[in-house]
């Protein structure tokens, strides 16, 4: 590194490749080295005699800032859906009433929702019984009878 002295294109050029690759992979993570990279290509046209230390060590605690920023900003401000448990298919099935498919025998039983067969937890009842279903367990619906 003798004598290389990045220019603020330098930052700039980063700046959009990380970006870029934001579009690309999942997640926030590279947009917002992206925006670090963005700051700090300004700080260095604003001061072109930053040295190259200088300017990555304000890389790295502009990026280290903004990730965590980010991160603690989204966990307590999270996003808003008009589809909550669009992701979340079992779920859906909370609060709804179907008819047992096969008995629930030792706790274990199923019920037919639309074309699939769904594995429901509850107390024992045969075949036909009308059940709904109070929450989940992974992708088993827990049942209870319903009145």
């Amino acid at each position: 590194m003798n004598g290389y002295q990045p220019d603020f294109w330098h930052w700039w050029i980063l700046a959009l490749a990380l970006i870029i690759a934001e579009t690309l992979l999942p997640g926030t993570f590279f947009l917002w080295m992206g925006v670090s990279a963005l700051v700090l290509g300004g700080l260095a046209w604003l001061i072109p005699e930053m040295s190259w230390e200088i300017q990555l060590m304000l890389f790295a605690v502009l990026s280290l800032v903004s990730i965590v920023g980010w991160r603690m900003w989204q966990r307590k401000n999270p996003d808003e859906s008009d589809h909550p448990n669009l992701n979340r298919r079992a779920e859906q099935y909370i609060d709804r009433v179907f008819v047992l498919e096969q008995p629930i025998e030792n706790g274990f039983g199923k019920v037919r929702v639309g074309d699939s067969l769904w594995r429901v937890r509850g107390d024992d009842a045969a075949a036909g019984t009308r059940v709904r279903v109070t929450a989940t367990d992974g992708v088993i619906l827990v049942v209870e009878p319903a009145d």
